[in-house]
């Protein structure tokens, strides 16, 4: 039996953090209100910092409750995202398809997130987004980005936060990783929670 307190239990909602980052003027806090809102969020004022939404949902019975950190993707605030990623659950990453530099900027924004959270675990939960497939212009082909996500082993997604294409199932791809990761965290903490209990001996009575 589990040590009390520690049973998983399956109705109980689970609390994850997702951060979105990438390049300045990518589309992240559209993609973003497009899936909370079901709203395409035109303002193009960057995002200073952070903001964080909330989205509730069930993923494999289990209900959910994503915390999305919103970043902002200007060079001179690298370090100060930085420290918003700690504690984070899974990690989406974006470019637009429309920008070449956005998309080569990808390999320093992914080895700085896994270096400042976690730096043994490089299969953290992650996907990856090409914003603005609905643009002419396009810069970056599919295969590139698919070839780029294929060698390091990370969904990749065609998306368009204007036209709400792809964004449900890249969040939802993201966030059954999430728990994934959660679930096999929680399993091996308890696992060694019990192998503790047959060592713990009574202590003798005085009286």
């Amino acid at each position: 039996l589990a040590p009390q307190g520690l049973s998983m239990d399956a109705s109980k909602k689970v609390d994850l953090k997702i951060i979105i980052i990438g390049a300045l003027g990518v589309g992240k806090t559209s993609l973003l209100h497009q899936y909370v809102h079901k709203t395409f969020y035109e303002d193009y004022r960057t995002t200073l910092g952070a903001s964080i939404l909330t989205k509730v949902l069930a993923v494999d019975n289990s209900p959910l409750k994503l915390q999305i950190w919103d970043t902002g993707g200007q060079e001179r605030f690298r370090s100060m995202v930085s420290t918003f990623y700690k504690g984070s659950d899974g990690c989406m990453l974006a470019f637009d398809v429309t920008d070449r530099e956005s998309f080569e900027a990808l390999d320093n924004w992914r080895d700085d997130f896994l270096e400042k959270v976690i730096p043994r675990e490089q299969d953290f939960p992650m996907v990856v987004l090409g914003n603005k497939i609905d643009l002419c212009d396009r810069q970056v082909p599919e295969e590139t980005a698919s070839a780029w996500c294929e060698e390091k082993d990370i969904p990749y997604f065609e998306v368009s936060a204007k036209n709400n294409i792809n964004v449900a199932e890249a969040f939802e791809t993201l966030a059954k990783q999430a728990l994934s990761r959660y679930k096999g965290i929680f399993e091996s903490y308890l696992t060694d929670s019990i192998k503790l209990t047959p060592n713990d001996k009574p202590k003798k009575s005085c009286c």
